[in-house]
This record gives structure tokens, sequence and C-alpha cells, in this order.
């Protein structure tokens, strides 16, 4: 079985985001692998110890993606693409026809990813991928089994389990509870510093930039403002509640 794991790198979450110029500024930020990316590796892992076959990671991204990568390698997987050129844009739609162009020609039998990632949170380039390659899309699960051509998934919807019989090939993407990802061992450090790694430009995929331009364009990025102190009310419960009232229509403009 040949698995494919949708990886990118993301900032850590207990990073402080600073704004300069209009973009996020990364000097001196940490990153990491996307959380949600962490399960969809682990259970690629699992599931290639169950089955046999191989796990390959793919990414999109600028050169300090292969970090995470790296990481991935040391939790299990077994080779790495990353696609790295400047004149991708940072947007769902041009990443997934790059993610396509590498795809079409290697015909995976399951390609797991993160249900969203932390950084953007529109969780729109498996659903997306999915479409280009004419395969089913099923998002948010939290169970997978496989059934020779088939797989069984549970999926989190809203609080409420819908489970589904899905033919293969298909992309699923992890939420938090399908499994516990390993920390990467010492030997598997050192091991993933031999595994296969690629790197590939638009060149090499036969893509131009005309082929991927992109569906949105961002026009501002600002930090939220900051949150105001609260304001106590006092007095009589009728004299508190009408004066509630009338504050959050006409200040908070929520009613």
């Amino acid at each position: 079985m040949k698995i494919v794991v949708l990886l990118k790198q993301t900032f850590d979450t207990e990073e402080k985001i600073t704004i300069e110029n209009g973009s996020i500024a990364e000097d001196g930020v940490k990153f990491v692998i996307n959380p949600y990316d962490e399960y969809a590796v682990e259970e690629a892992v699992k599931l290639r110890d169950d089955h046999g076959g191989s796990v390959t990671l793919l990414s999109v991204g600028p050169d300090r993606t292969a970090e995470a990568l790296r990481t991935a390698l040391a939790m299990g997987a077994d080779d790495a693409v990353l696609i790295s050129d400047e004149r991708i844009p940072d947007d769902e739609y041009a990443v997934s026809k790059v993610l396509h162009a590498y795809l079409s020609r290697e015909n995976p039998d399951l390609i797991l990813g993160g249900n969203f990632s932390v950084d953007r949170g529109s969780g729109q380039v498996a659903i997306r991928l999915a479409r280009l390659l004419g395969i089913s899309h099923t998002g948010s699960i939290t169970k997978l089994t496989l059934n020779g051509t088939t797989a069984e998934v549970h999926r989190d919807a809203e609080g409420d389990l819908e489970v589904l019989e899905v033919q293969l090939p298909a992309i699923f993407t992890a939420q938090q509870g399908l499994n516990e990802p390993r920390y990467p061992s010492l030997p598997g450090i050192m091991k993933a510093k031999k595994k296969p790694f690629q790197t590939l430009s638009l060149d090499d995929l036969g893509l131009s930039e005309g082929d991927i331009q992109p569906a949105t364009k961002q026009s501002e990025l600002s930090l939220p403002p900051e949150r105001s102190a609260g304001v106590i009310l006092k007095g009589e419960p009728a004299e508190v509640a009408h004066e509630l009232v009338s504050l959050l229509r006409t200040q908070s403009k929520v009613i």
C-alpha cells in the first residue's frame, strides 16, 4: 500500500505573533509540524506497519520546511518530498494544483492530512486536491479501518458521529482523537538522516506561474484590537438590566 501524508510546517502554537510591514515576522520564531498533521503521520505509520507498503511525506513550502519533514521521517515515515519554489503563492487553490501535479503521476492508494492548518485554518487544500484527483474525501476523522479496497471511517460531525464506508483511493484528514502521535526516538532521528529526501521545483513538475495563479489575494493583515477593560454595572437588578441592554445595543452592537 502506497500512503502519502500531506504535511505543513506552521508556527509553534505557543509563539507570540508579531506583524511587520503587513506580514508575520519569522525572525527567531519556532516552527513545528502542523499539530493536526502529526495525527496523519502517526496513522500512516501504523497502517504501513499493519498492512505493509510505504509512507511518503509531501509538503509545499519554503526550504525551512525540511526540518518538519525530517521530524516526521524520525517518527517512522519512509521518504519525503518537498516542493519548494518562490513562485508558488500562499493560496490554497495554488497549493492544491501543485500537489495534484505531483500526485497525479504517483497514484497513491491512500492520502492522509491534518483537518486544517493552525496558521490559516481554512481546511481547503485536501478538499480541492480530492476534486482535482477525482477521488473521495472525508474530513475530521477519528477512526480509520482498512478493509481491502475500502475504508471505514468515523467522522466527527460537530459533536455527532458519522460512520462512512469509502472506496479507495481516497483522502482523509485527521482530527484530534484519531491516535496519540509518537515522539521521535533517538534511533529514529539518526535513521531519518539517511532516508530519501527529494526537493522539487515547479519546473520539475512541468508547471509555470500561469498554471497556479492564486484564487484569493490577501489585502490586509493585522492583529485583533487589544481587549479593553471590563465594565462593572451597579445598582438595582432592573436598572442594571436596562443599562446592560443599552450597552449591548449601542456599544457592542450585538443586539
